[in-house]
């Protein structure tokens, strides 16, 4: 979990308000480029700044100084208030701005929103939730919107955002605890939550650990209720350790199958209803491999994907048989919130550059499946039939540097077998590079994944027949995670 610090303009000084009422404001700083320097030497890795005057008037009143303190400090800021024009999303980006803050417009306006994500992707937008005794706000939080909470969510992830700011307004700037439980309702519809409002102690902090990517904080910091530098070290090495448990849905002919080191195939059932199943269980995450759509030279089977994204709330990840741009749009287009790429990957390294660039890093996932070839390990495609010119960790670090946001990594010799994952390959792979590490192959007890976290050094773990057949599930599983003290998402 992130600890955002949040600077508040109006008139160029730093200020904060009560449930956003502008005639309820206080003033802390004249200069909020000293209030950013001190929170950056107190160690903040992110700052949140709004430009309050911009939010009440629609437009950039302190665009200027905004980009002044970008430029002044060398950590990443999110900008909002008064973003309300692509123009203005342009300059804050250009000037160095890390992502920008949509509210009112993005809830008012979709054509505005998905103009916005597919100029900059979604990495780089934030939509602003702003809910009050459950409905939503528009309009410097004065008026509800049109639509109820939960439509709006639906259509959010429909569009692919991926960032939500969430404030409970009857909490922000109160200090009376956060609403924990509409941050985990925003979560468990499949958003990384920034939540905001009411945050007042180190305990309200680890309440939102669960259901929250990042919180923004500012009053408690201001009055002294918080000491960033102290729960900057209590918190963020220990909440970061959070992993993912992901069943796989290995997919032919319209069925769900699965097999041993990819051959003698058995089937396990209707993709549909087990990612339904998957997802009340509490799955992290989905991914579904159509697994002979590369060897077929065919593409991804679309309608399946279209009916599990309408039936599931946790991010879907979809592969088999993407060869280019326009494969990943209609995959994402169905419902997939990222696409894994692998033979066209090794065949044309350009298409992960191509693909980040234009969807975003987030959405791009390369799937390395790995077998010992004498005593090296090295790369296969066409589901795993086809030897690639790769060594694992020469293709590992080719894959992130050409801007991939993920590594789904299968140990060939271990799929199927349940003898464990192999933890010398995963630890290898894990420790040489910097984005996340998805282990694949061989599960066959809670231990495995304990192992695979603790030893592999993974960021998540993915399992297909133990899950499948029954053998062990996610409940227990992460109960068994959370004992061993290795944190999951309960």
């Amino acid at each position: 979990m992130l600890i955002i610090p949040a600077i508040d303009i109006i008139n160029g000084e730093c200020v904060r308000l009560t449930q956003g009422d502008y005639d309820r404001k206080e003033i802390y700083s004249k200069n909020p480029l000293s209030v950013a320097r001190d929170f950056v030497l107190a160690g903040a890795k992110f700052l949140h700044i709004v430009d309050l005057d911009g939010a009440r008037s629609g437009e950039p009143i302190n665009q200027n100084l905004i980009i002044e303190l970008c430029n002044f400090v060398d950590v990443p800021i999110q900008v909002g208030g008064g973003i309300r024009e692509i123009s203005t999303i342009k300059k804050y980006l250009n000037a160095g701005v890390s992502r920008v803050i949509l509210g009112t417009k993005a809830v008012k306006y979709p054509d505005f929103l998905k103009e916005a994500l597919s100029l900059f992707g979604c990495d780089k937008i934030v939509v602003a939730l702003d809910v009050k005794d459950g409905k939503l706000m528009v309009d410097g939080w004065l008026n509800s919107a049109r639509e109820d909470l939960d439509y709006c969510l639906l259509r959010l992830k429909a569009v692919r955002v991926k960032n939500l700011m969430v404030t409970d307004v009857t909490k922000d700037g109160t200090l009376e605890k956060p609403n924990v439980e509409l941050m985990q309702y925003v979560r468990d519809f499949g958003f990384e939550v920034i939540a905001a409002g009411g945050i007042t102690s180190e305990v309200d902090l680890r309440g939102l650990e669960k259901s929250s990517q990042a919180v923004v904080l500012g009053k408690a910091l201001y009055e002294g209720r918080l000491d960033l530098k102290k729960i900057l070290a209590n918190l963020e090495p220990t909440s970061s350790l959070t992993k993912r448990i992901i069943p796989c849905l290995d997919v032919k002919d319209g069925r769900v199958v699965k097999g041993v080191n990819f051959l003698n195939l058995k089937d396990a059932g209707d993709p549909v209803e087990l990612a339904k199943f998957y997802a009340v269980e509490g799955a992290d995450e989905l991914v579904f491999l159509d697994i002979s759509a590369s060897v077929e030279g065919r593409k991804t089977m679309i309608s399946i994907v279209e009916k599990v994204a309408k039936e599931i709330f946790v991010p879907f990840t979809v592969g088999g048989g993407v060869g280019n741009l326009m494969d990943i749009r209609e995959l994402l287009n169905a419902g997939a919130d990222k696409v894994a790429i692998n033979s066209a990957a090794v065949a044309m390294p350009e298409l992960i550059t191509e693909a980040a660039e234009q969807f975003g890093s987030q959405c791009i996932v390369v799937a390395v499946d790995v077998r010992l070839v004498g005593n090296k390990w090295k790369v296969f495609v066409k589901g795993g039939g086809e030897e690639s010119e790769y060594e694992v960790l020469e293709w590992v670090k080719k894959v992130e540097k050409l801007g991939a946001g993920e590594i789904l990594l299968t140990s060939m010799d271990r799929d199927g077998t349940r003898r464990g994952f192999d933890l010398e390959l995963l630890k290898l792979v894990s420790t040489s590079v910097r984005i996340p590490v998805i282990a694949s192959g061989g599960a066959g007890k809670m231990e495995d994944f304990r192992d695979a976290f603790q030893i592999g050094r993974a960021d998540a773990a993915l399992a297909a027949s133990l899950f499948h057949f029954g053998d062990i599930s996610i409940k227990k599983l992460k109960n068994f995670m959370n004992l061993s003290n290795i944190s999951t998402r309960l």
